[in-house]
């Protein structure tokens, strides 16, 4: 099937385009840039760039289904969703419809994307036809305050009934106006003290330079240095890292490629004496800097060099004019040194009134209570098994 068209009932005028097949989804990326360039939600995870090389490369188990609402011959929104068909290792179990970009891409701020001025028209009109569909809905890592939001209160006030899950944080700056010196005055001043004094240090002791990967040949060579500097990082701690699976690596193989043509990649290579010890995976993209990943070499630790490379690939991006600094989702506490503010991220589950929803639900639950109960297991058995383990009292 490529897509079908219908006309919602009580509505004349518009339209509701189901694409759900890849040719369709490829000749959409006209159309699909120019609305999200319209839209409040512009922002890198929405560009048909990251979903269609999602769709390609990481969309195992799921099937397209867009929404695209037409007023005429104007397009006025775009639903980004995917049927994601259940198995009892993933949550929910069940056949749910998801964004576009969901689960180990790592992607943020999902939302509908419509054009601005027609946000009341497009929620009510995707709201009948997710209702009509019955289809349970699972929303990870949505944008706070945008169409999609209204959505889900709308489905809720007509009986569907919504498990909310814990918020998520964006850490972010400001970097409006800012030289690399004054927002480095932002900062704390113990970060600040530190950033300086590593810096210096490397460029006293090495031969240090910070290669940007500008061309084809650098894009291959510096990813395949990131993939190995992370691995490497995380192996030592006993996690497969965010490269760890050959989707996930052609899926940065083909996004990076496609980002170095747009003129957003920004991939950098920290090399002391010729030697690569950090790198900083990144894209600019509408004024943002947004800071995907990072490694580097854990026999480099003493000199900061993950510090160092983080906070020189920001003075690149402000050089670059960037407006902000988006460190994206997570705590980690470096995060924080760098930021001067959080944006919420959401995740709503959304079930239909009747058995089907409840059933649902109920299994959605169990599955959950397993996974919380299978922690609690695992976390006892680590803390026995270093409990019985030999102290080495000559470790500091």
């Amino acid at each position: 099937m490529t897509s079908t068209t219908s006309t919602p009932h009580d509505h004349p005028g518009f339209a509701i385009e189901t694409i759900e097949d890849e040719a369709s989804f490829a000749r959409l990326q006209p159309a699909w840039t120019e609305l999200l360039s319209q839209s409040d939600a512009d922002g890198l995870f929405l560009t048909w760039q990251w979903a269609f090389t999602w769709w390609k490369h990481l969309a195992s188990g799921c099937q397209l289904h867009i929404l695209l609402v037409w007023r005429g011959e104007q397009l006025i929104a775009l639903a980004p969703l995917v049927l994601r068909h259940g198995a009892v290792q993933q949550l929910p179990p069940v056949t749910a419809l998801q964004f576009i970009g969901s689960g180990v891409a790592g992607s943020d701020y999902l939302d509908l994307i419509v054009r601005r001025g027609h946000e009341p028209d497009a929620v009510r009109l995707l709201t009948e036809r997710l209702i009509e569909s019955g289809r349970a809905l699972a929303f990870m890592r949505m944008r706070s305050g945008g169409p999609a939001a209204a959505l889900v209160e709308r489905m809720r006030e007509r009986g569907w009934r919504a498990w909310q899950g814990p918020q998520e944080l964006c850490p972010f700056a400001s970097l409006r106006g800012q030289t690399f010196e004054t927002y480095l005055a932002s900062l704390g001043s113990e970060h600040r003290y530190a950033f300086r004094r590593k810096l210096g240090r490397i460029e006293r002791r090495f031969a240090a330079r910070f290669e940007l990967a500008t061309t084809e040949d650098q894009r291959q060579q510096q990813l395949a240095t990131l993939f190995a500097l992370h691995d490497l990082r995380w192996h030592t701690r006993g996690d497969p890292g965010a490269f760890s699976t050959p989707a996930l690596r052609a899926f940065h193989e083909e996004l990076s490629r496609v980002a170095l043509a747009a003129g957003w990649l920004r991939l950098w290579v920290l090399y002391l004496d010729d030697k690569p010890v950090a790198a900083v995976y990144g894209f600019l993209y509408r004024r943002t800097f947004y800071f995907y990943q990072s490694g580097f070499d854990p026999a480099f630790a003493r000199e900061s060099v993950g510090l160092v490379g983080l906070g020189v690939a920001v003075r690149g991006a402000i050089e670059d004019g960037v407006d902000e600094l988006d460190l994206l989702h997570g705590t980690e506490r470096y995060k924080a040194h760098w930021a001067s503010a959080t944006r919420e991220l959401l995740r709503f589950e959304l079930y239909a009134p009747g058995t089907r929803g409840l059933l649902e639900r109920e299994a959605t639950a169990l599955s959950r209570e397993a996974r919380r109960v299978t922690r609690v297991v695992l976390e006892l058995g680590r803390r026995v098994v270093e409990a019985k383990a030999p102290v080495d009292h000559a470790e500091p």
